[in-house]
């Protein structure tokens, strides 16, 4: 079943993201990614600043090839930006796994980027491989297309939905067990100890407001 997941990366993890250091009060949204051959080019919205600011600051990237503007209305810029693709990072990766961008937003808090893959093995592999070349990303959400959000998604905490996700994803519910809750800690970069928390309360409110449906007087 087709699957969206949002992903949140800190945002200076992202080279766009440098703009933040100059102007902390801006915010950034990605338009579109097109694969080419040589690079990447994503066509990106950015408010609250003037376009002298926005060149400037991505002037000296590695991974920035080149950047133009492109439209502007009012005090909203839309530019083009390349990337080479040998530059190891979000977008590459989304290239490489051919993981389509469905949005990103980025302010000086943090990156927000909504991805879709075709299952969830497509969303597993991309956060993998993420993790491969030091990419600090966290899973914040994972749902099939249409989602119908449920009363317990809303009140799980984003870690306990992420160790619940990917404890799902790699079988640990399966019996027998598929991976331990050590090699869930690895790739998650917490001790065992705090996978069994997460886990244990994850699936305490899962249970708990799943079972107040039931009882719940039929409509």
């Amino acid at each position: 079943m087709a699957t969206e997941a949002t992903f949140t990366i800190p945002s200076d993890e992202f080279p766009l993201g440098s703009i933040f250091e100059r102007v902390p009060d801006v915010t950034v949204e990605l338009e579109r990614i097109i694969p080419a051959r040589d690079v990447v080019v994503p066509y990106f919205w950015v408010r609250g600043t003037t376009v002298d600011d926005i060149e400037s600051a991505f002037a000296d990237h590695p991974g920035v090839t080149d950047i133009k503007l492109v439209d502007s209305v009012a005090d909203e810029y839309l530019l083009r930006v390349e990337w080479a693709l040998d530059y190891e990072g979000v977008l590459s990766t989304l290239t490489e796994t051919k993981i389509p961008l469905v949005k990103a937003v980025g302010t000086s808090q943090q990156w927000t980027f909504d991805v879709r893959g075709d299952d969830r093995s497509d969303i597993a592999t991309f956060q993998r491989r993420c993790r491969e070349q030091g990419i600090p990303i966290t899973l914040t959400r994972l749902h099939a297309l249409t989602p119908i959000e449920t009363d317990a998604e809303t009140m799980l905490t984003d870690a306990q939905r992420e160790a619940l996700v990917l404890a799902y994803d790699r079988g640990y519910f399966n019996s027998p067990r598929d991976v331990t809750m050590a090699e869930l800690g690895d790739e998650l970069g917490i001790t065992q100890q705090a996978v069994a928390s997460r886990l244990r309360r994850g699936t305490d409110q899962l249970l708990g407001t799943a079972l107040s449906d039931l009882d719940a007087p039929s409509r």
